[in-house]
């Protein structure tokens, strides 16, 4: 099962218009903008918790599903995994990171009740490591229209 989350079938235009079609109302995106950092942050800290080189594998492996959608992509998330790794150097502890986590995942919750949508990772787990791509691309305004 790890492993498959990690490939990719589809190009990320793909991966980006689907996961737009439930990330559409104003207040939704916004939190999604805000959360979805929130959550990739906290996992690294939580990982680096346990052992800082399990951290780095999966993130190495989260790098690798972002290279083969696209290198400027893998290049931003890049710098933002080492931002990540940074911040988990704070003198806080897991409890912190995990109760962070869960906040942030409420938010999730909550903007998707806006949305009047679930989270699209109901239907593909992958889309865990394509919501972060869809903030950072958003973030780089390179973002496909949608239909």
């Amino acid at each position: 099962m790890l492993r498959q989350l990690f490939r990719s079938a589809k190009p990320l235009d793909v991966w980006l218009k689907e996961y737009a079609t439930s990330h559409k109302n104003a207040t939704n995106k916004r939190i999604h903008y805000v959360c979805v950092p929130i959550i990739f942050l906290t996992i690294v800290a939580l990982l680096t918790h346990i052992s800082w080189w399990l951290a780095v594998g999966i993130s190495v492996l989260a790098l690798w599903f972002y290279v083969r959608l696209s290198v400027s992509l893998a290049v931003a998330m890049l710098v933002f995994i080492v931002l990540c790794f940074g911040a988990a150097l704070l003198p806080v502890n897991a409890w912190f990171w995990a109760a962070v986590f869960a906040i942030a995942w409420v938010g999730q919750f909550v903007g998707h009740k806006i949305e009047g949508a679930k989270p699209s990772f109901f239907e593909d787990l992958q889309f865990l490591l394509i919501g972060p791509a869809w903030v950072a691309m958003n973030v780089l305004g390179k973002t496909p229209k949608t239909a």
